[in-house]
């Protein structure tokens, strides 16, 4: 192989195995492609292959990525750690908190990377607030709102069964989860409210998940899966004792910063690029040994995000705030 070069085992043949699969070819990785259906299609033009099965892909690749749907993650993962291969996993980490948490463990016990895409994280925006909460910048966290909205996913029919999916909280909002979890630190009570309607012949699911912060800060996030032609739009407004830094992706502006300085923090609010595609930065930050171990997702930090969520559907079951579970 080329200097540099891996071997990747490519997991699924979805929409985001096509992104990965693009941006891995992109990084001069050698890929194989391993899925129950759609692998022939999915690297028809390109230099990628097709296995068969799945114990053989891991007797070939260095590194698993696995982009199938969320309640078969668990498997996959399990058995690339048992094989010795190290392991990027689409969020969320597993379906559930126990299974997180026991891939977590397997990892440190063999000695293996698990690493779940957790991609907002590398949107420059978020990077942008992120540096703003780790600098100081905002100072001492007080409330932080984070929306999230995109059309329904109909493409499979596995995301409408909460079941297999978890899913809005599990699959769209987790992202949000995750992200308050990293700027406010440790969750101890969640409460969620939702409305479904599968009415006619476009879905619309929407959620409202509130969180409270061991630090007495108070999480507000919000999503929507709606009708076909809705675009996809974040937003997020985080308020401290030093300022306000908020995003609107519809807005003219990628951010605007309210904050009590003369000048803001160098590096606080960059120019974005619009060619920067985030899943092609988060797969240099994971396969590049030498990257900023400060950009890395652990698989800790995965499994605490399911477990946010996991308590989100509990609170949707019951009506009722719940703790997290243990």
């Amino acid at each position: 192989m080329a200097s540099g070069q891996l071997r990747v085992g490519l997991v699924g043949a979805g929409v985001m195995a096509g992104v990965h699969l693009t941006n891995l070819i992109e990084l001069g990785h050698r890929v194989s492609v391993f899925s129950e259906a759609g692998a022939a299609e999915l690297v028809a033009g390109t230099p990628a292959t097709t296995v068969d099965d799945y114990e053989a892909l891991l007797d070939d690749v260095d590194w698993v990525l696995i982009a199938t749907p969320t309640d078969s993650h668990f498997d996959f993962a399990v058995r690339a750690l048992r094989r010795g291969r190290d392991v990027i996993v689409e969020k969320p980490l597993a379906r559930t908190y126990r299974e997180a948490i026991e891939l977590a463990e397997l990892a440190d016990s063999v000695g293996r990377r698990l690493l779940p895409g957790h991609v907002v994280r590398f949107f420059p925006e978020y990077v942008q607030l992120q540096r703003a909460v780790s600098s100081g910048a905002l100072g001492s966290l007080a409330v932080l709102r984070f929306t999230r909205a995109g059309s329904f996913p109909t493409r499979s029919a596995w995301f409408a069964d909460v079941a297999r999916s978890g899913g809005i909280v599990f699959d769209q909002m987790l992202h949000d989860l995750d992200f308050a979890r990293w700027l406010a630190g440790d969750v101890v009570a969640v409460s969620a409210v939702s409305r479904h309607d599968g009415s006619g012949t476009s879905p619309v699911q929407a959620a409202h998940v509130t969180l409270r912060h061991a630090s007495g800060a108070i999480t507000l996030s919000s999503g929507v899966w709606g009708a076909q032609h809705l675009e996809f739009r974040t937003s997020f407004s985080v308020a401290g004792t030093g300022g306000i830094l908020e995003h609107d992706s519809a807005g003219e502006r990628p951010s605007t910063a309210q904050l009590d300085h003369d000048h803001p923090i160098d590096g606080l609010l960059p120019a974005r690029d619009a060619a920067e595609d985030p899943y092609l930065t988060e797969l240099t930050a994971f396969l590049d040994p030498d990257a900023d171990p400060t950009r890395i997702v652990s698989a800790r930090d995965g499994a605490e995000a399911v477990r946010i969520a996991e308590a989100a559907l509990a609170s949707l079951a019951t009506g009722h705030p719940a703790g997290l579970p243990t």
